[in-house]
C-alpha cells in the first residue's frame, strides 16, 4: 500500500451507476393559442388532411364564397376557377431560391444503392423473359407493372389556384381582416349558410403559409367604385392578425365588380383530380343558374383542360334570411349571451323580440309560470344566474309552435330538375320538394330527385348528397341518404332494378343548422328520426312519379309489340283471304253456287280485279292502326287524369321594374314579355 493511498481496493469500491433519484418536473407554464394557431395544428378539422385534400378544399371554399357573394346582390353567378401546375424550377424562382446540385446522394430518401439497383434490374429482366415466352406460346400477355417512382418525401407539387367571380366585392379597408384574421366574417348568425366553420379562404392562406410561405393576392371591386382594391398579405399565425405586404387602390380599367383571389399551395392534382371535377359537376347540378369555367393549366399540353358548365336558367332561389332562435333550441350559454347583447329593457320585450313564435300573450303566460319573483316589467339585465336557469328549464319543458321555415332557401324543384337534366341527360327524372319540418327547434327542408339512365352514370345506385346547397363527397357510407337509399327503399316495387338500372339519387337538405357528424362535417348521421323519415318520404315520392312513367312506357312497348306482331301476319292473312275470295268468285261465275246482293258485288270486284291482295293488305293495316289508336285513346281517358295529378303554376307579380311575367312550376318556366 502506497502512502497516502486509498485503503480500499478497486473491487471494494462501490460501482457508479445511473442515479435513481427521480427528475424534478419543470414548473408548468400557462400558454395560450390563437385561433389561427389552433387550426394550423389541427388543419384536418377544416378538411386539410393531406396535400390532395388541401387542393380540393381550397377550390371548394373559394367557389362557395364566390356563389354567396354573387347571390347576395341577386347577380347570376359567373365563377372562373384556374389551377396552374407549378414546377420545381418555377417555384424556386418565385421564392428566390437557386437550384443546387446534389453533393451527397446517400443523404436523400430516393437514393438507390448499387445492390438494390442490380436486384431491381434483374427482376425486370426476368419479367421481360417471361413475357416473351408467353407471347411465343400464344398465351395472353399481361401488361407489365410500371415501376414505382422513386420520389422523395421532400419533393412536392405546387399549384396556383385562382378564383374570380362577379359578386359583391369587399370594402377596401375590410379586406385584411376578412382574410388575415381567423373566426372573423360576415356570415355569423342564425341563417342557412354554405360554410361549415366560417374559415373560407383563411384556411387556404394558413395552408399556403405552412407549405409554400407565399402570401395571398386579393383583387376586389364593388359596384359604383372607380378603383380596384389590391391586397397582398399573409397571416401572423401566433397573433391571429394579418401581415400586409401591399394594400392599394388601382385604376379600374374595365367595368367589373366582384373578387379575384390567387393563392399558391402544395397539392396533389393526380389523386384528387376526379374529386375536384366531380365537385364542380355536382355544383353545376345544384346551381343551374350559375356558370362555371374550370381550367387546369400544365406545362404538358395533354394534361391541360378547360371545362365549361353552362347556365341553364336565370331563376335564382331567394337569399336566405337571418332568423331568431327558437326557444326549444337554445342553451344556457346562449340565453346569457342574448341577454348581454339585447337592446330590450324588460323580460316581456326580451321574450317577444329575441325569439321566434312567442307572442305577447304567450310571453305573459311564460312569465307567470316562471314564479312570483318574475314580473313582465322586470329589467332583463337584473336577472340572476338562478333566474336565467329557470328560464332555460321552462324553455325545455314548454310547448312552442314549430318555426315555419320561411328563412330557408332551398334550390327549388325546378332548379334541381334542370340541373339533373343539364349534367346527366337522363331518360327519366322525377323531383320532389317537401315542406318545412323541424329538428331540435331548427327548420329543415328536404328536396329529392331520382333519375334513370343518362351519360357517365354507372349501373346501380349513384348517390348525390347536398347540404345547404353544397355537395358532400366524402364519408358517404354512414350518411342518412346513402343508408336510406340502400336499405329502406324497395326499388323493385316501383319497377326499378336496383342492380341493373342506372339510378341517380339526389337529395338536398337545407337548414339553419345541419346536424353533421364527425370533425370533417362530411355526412349527416342516420340517427335523426325526423331527417331520416323526411329523406325516405321524398325519395318515395320521386319513385311513385317514375313508376307511373315506367308503367306507361311498358304499356306503350307492349302495344307496339302487339301492333308489330299483327302487322307481321297481315301479308299472309291478306293472301289467304284473297285466295278464298278468288275461289268463291270462280264458283259464282260458273253458276255452281249463286251469291246475292253485297256478296255478289264483292265477288264481282274480285273477278274484275278491283279488289286485289294489295287492297286487302292496305285495309288490314288501316284497321290495325285504327284499333291501336282507339286503345291508346281509351287508356289515356281512363288512367291519364287519375295517375298524373294536376300541378300548380305560379305567376309572379308584374312590378314596375319588370317587362315580363314568369309562369313556372316544377317542370317548366314560361316568360311572357309585354
Amino acid at each position: 500500500m502506497e502512502a497516502g493511498g486509498s485503503s480500499e481496493s478497486p473491487a471494494d469500491q462501490p460501482k457508479r451507476g445511473k442515479s435513481k433519484t427521480p427528475r424534478k418536473a419543470k414548473d408548468s407554464v400557462l400558454k395560450q393559442k390563437s385561433p389561427a394557431e389552433f387550426f394550423a395544428e389541427n388543419k384536418n378539422i377544416a378538411g386539410f388532411d393531406n396535400p390532395g385534400k388541401c387542393l380540393y378544399t381550397t377550390v371548394r371554399e373559394l367557389v362557395e364564397n364566390s356563389l354567396d357573394s354573387a347571390e347576395s346582390i341577386s347577380e347570376l353567378p359567373v365563377v372562373e376557377v384556374t389551377i396552374e401546375e407549378i414546377g420545381k424550377v418555377k417555384f424556386n424562382t418565385m421564392i428566390g431560391l437557386v437550384d443546387r446540385e446534389r453533393v451527397d446522394e446517400e443523404l436523400y430518401d430516393d437514393y438507390e444503392t448499387a445492390k438494390a439497383r442490380e436486384k431491381r434490374l434483374a427482376k425486370e429482366a426476368r419479367n421481360q423473359e417471361i413475357q416473351a415466352k408467353n407471347a411465343a406460346l400464344g398465351k395472353k400477355v399481361k401488361e407489365p407493372t410500371p415501376a414505382k417512382a422513386m420520389k422523395g418525401r421532400g419533393e412536392a407539387s405546387f399549384y396556383r389556384v385562382t378564383c374570380k367571380d362577379n359578386g359583391r366585392g369587399m370594402p377596401h379597408d375590410d379586406i385584411p381582416n376578412m382574410f388575415g384574421r381567423v373566426l372573423s366574417g360576415t356570415k355569423y348568425g342564425l341563417r342557412q349558410t354554405r360554410g361549415k366553420f366560417g374559415l373560407g379562404a383563411k384556411m387556404a392562406l394558413i395552408w399556403s403559409k405552412m407549405s409554400t410561405g407565399l402570401p395571398i393576392d386579393i383583387s376586389s371591386s364593388m359596384r359604383g367604385q372607380n378603383y380596384v382594391s389590391f391586397c397582398r398579405l399573409d397571416i401572423d399565425i401566433h397573433r391571429n392578425i394579418p401581415h400586409i405586404h401591399i394594400h392599394e387602390k388601382l385604376e379600374k380599367k374595365e367595368e367589373w365588380h366582384g373578387a379575384e383571389i390567387q393563392v399558391v399551395i402544395e397539392g396533389n392534382w393526380t389523386t384528387y383530380r376526379s374529386k375536384i371535377l366531380h365537385y364542380m359537376r355536382q355544383m353545376a347540378v345544384i346551381t343551374p343558374y350559375a356558370q362555371f369555367i374550370f381550367k387546369f393549366v400544365s406545362d404538358t399540353s395533354d394534361k391541360s383542360m378547360t371545362i365549361k358548365f353552362a347556365r341553364r336558367t336565370d331563376v335564382m332561389p331567394p337569399v336566405p334570411l337571418e332568423t331568431k332562435h327558437h326557444p326549444s333550441s337554445v342553451d344556457l350559454l346562449l340565453i346569457k349571451r342574448l341577454i348581454t347583447e339585447t337592446s330590450k329593457q324588460n323580460i316581456l320585450q326580451f321574450l317577444q323580440h329575441e325569439f321566434v313564435n312567442i307572442s305577447k300573450a304567450h310571453a305573459e303566460r311564460l312569465i307567470g309560470e316562471m314564479g312570483p319573483e318574475f314580473q313582465p316589467k322586470m329589467l332583463i339585465k337584473s336577472l340572476t344566474d338562478q333566474q336565467i336557469v329557470r328560464i332555460h328549464q321552462l324553455f325545455r319543458q314548454a310547448k312552442f309552435e314549430d318555426p315555419i321555415g320561411d328563412c330557408l332557401s332551398p334550390a327549388g324543384e325546378y332548379n334541381l330538375r334542370l340541373g339533373i337534366i343539364k349534367e346527366l341527360h337522363p331518360d327519366m327524372v322525377a323531383t320532389y320538394s317537401g315542406s318545412a319540418q323541424v329538428f331540435e327547434g331548427h327548420p329543415f327542408i328536404v328536396e329529392a330527385g331520382v333519375s334513370l339512365g343518362g351519360k357517365d352514370v354507372k349501373q346501380g345506385l349513384n348517390i348525390f348528397r347536398f347540404a345547404n346547397r353544397i355537395p358532400l363527397l366524402f364519408e358517404q357510407g354512414a350518411d342518412v341518404v346513402t343508408r336510406t337509399a340502400l336499405k329502406r327503399i324497395n326499388w323493385s316495387s316501383y319497377k326499378i332494378n336496383q342492380m341493373q338500372d342506372k339510378i341517380g339519387v339526389f337529395v338536398s337538405i337545407v337548414s339553419t343548422k345541419i346536424p353533421f357528424k364527425g370533425t370533417g362535417k362530411e355526412y349527416i348521421g342516420d340517427d335523426i328520426t325526423e331527417i331520416a323519415t323526411a329523406v325516405k318520404y321524398a325519395i318515395q315520392q320521386c319513385c311513385i312519379q317514375l313508376k307511373s312513367k315506367i308503367v306507361k312506357k311498358m304499356q306503350a312497348r307492349e302495344q307496339q309489340e302487339r301492333k308489330r306482331n299483327l302487322s307481321k301476319y297481315i301479308p299472309n292473312a291478306a293472301g289467304a283471304v284473297y285466295d278464298v275470295l278468288k275461289e268463291m268468285a270462280q264458283s259464282h261465275a260458273l253458276k255452281k253456287k249463286r251469291y246475292e246482293d253485297e256478296d255478289a258485288t264483292l265477288l264481282g270486284k274480285v273477278s274484275t280485279r278491283l279488289i286485289t291482295k294489295d287492297t286487302l293488305t292496305e285495309k288490314l293495316s288501316q284497321h290495325v292502326e285504327q284499333v291501336d289508336y282507339e286503345m291508346a285513346l281509351e287508356f289515356a281517358t281512363q288512367s291519364g287524369v287519375s295517375e298524373e295529378p294536376r300541378e300548380a303554376i305560379y305567376i309572379h307579380s308584374l312590378d314596375t321594374k319588370s317587362d315580363f311575367i314568369d309562369f313556372s312550376n316544377s317542370i317548366f318556366c314560361f316568360r311572357l314579355t309585354r
